[in-house]
């Protein structure tokens, strides 16, 4: 895949030496492919991606891999900020109330791998806006197909689930341990994960949500040094 390249003025060096280790999906929330490329190409509006992909499939490259674009804004993940050095972005034209068209997402399983490999990035690495921005962005949101990209290598979905009993506790520590935020209050870090993991429920936690994060976390889980406690 060879992406249409339409050079955005936003960007930096990436921090510290960071070099890509997750990448972070987002939809647009515009109308159309162009409005969401003009908007990532303005200097005045101090935001931008690595990459736009269209609902036709095409694919738009905005900065270089190896430089800090500034999609991700604030937020933690596996206990760490600053996602935007850590990151590559991806934008998908969405309005986040619509399916995302078949073309968009054949082109984004090809771009996943090329990156992924490039930058040898584990699928535990793909992530969402929502994963890391709790309560503040909730793209790529519901309509997103997770488990598509699960089955392929170029994502994580829990394989196995145990049983599990609806405490909140429980559910925020394996959640944690996961990756989302240690300082996200409980319901806001539910509406987050189930987003991603469990996009049907609705009302107060569930066993499934904790059988859901406790699975997540005994297969994908990282040590955040006492994080999770």
């Amino acid at each position: 895949m060879t992406p249409d390249w339409r050079p955005s003025p936003n960007f930096g060096a990436r921090k510290g030496g960071a070099v890509p280790e997750l990448i972070v999906l987002h939809y647009t929330a515009m109308e159309s492919c162009d409005a969401a490329c003009r908007t990532l190409c303005n200097p005045e509006n101090e935001v931008s991606a690595h990459y736009l992909i269209g609902p036709d499939g095409h694919v738009i490259q905005m900065v270089e891999e190896s430089q800090r674009a500034w999609h991700a804004g604030a937020g933690t993940w596996q206990g760490r900020g600053d996602v935007n050095s850590r990151s590559i972005g991806i934008e998908m034209s969405n309005t986040g109330f619509a399916p995302f068209a078949a073309p968009l997402f054949n082109s984004l399983e090809v771009l996943l791998r090329q990156i992924m490999t490039r930058w040898d990035i584990a699928a535990s690495g793909i992530i969402a806006h929502s994963d890391f921005a709790p309560g503040r962005k909730i793209d790529p949101g519901k309509r997103f197909d997770w488990q598509r990209l699960a089955r392929q290598g170029l994502a994580v979905w829990p394989r196995a689930l145990e049983a599990a009993a609806p405490d909140m506790a429980r559910f925020r520590a394996a959640a944690v341990s996961f990756g989302y935020p240690v300082d996200a209050e409980p319901e806001v870090l539910l509406a987050s994960f189930r987003l991603r993991f469990n996009p049907t429920a609705c009302g107060a936690l569930c066993a499934r949500d904790v059988a859901l994060a406790e699975a997540l976390t005994r297969e994908f889980g990282i040590d955040q040094a006492g994080a999770g406690a």
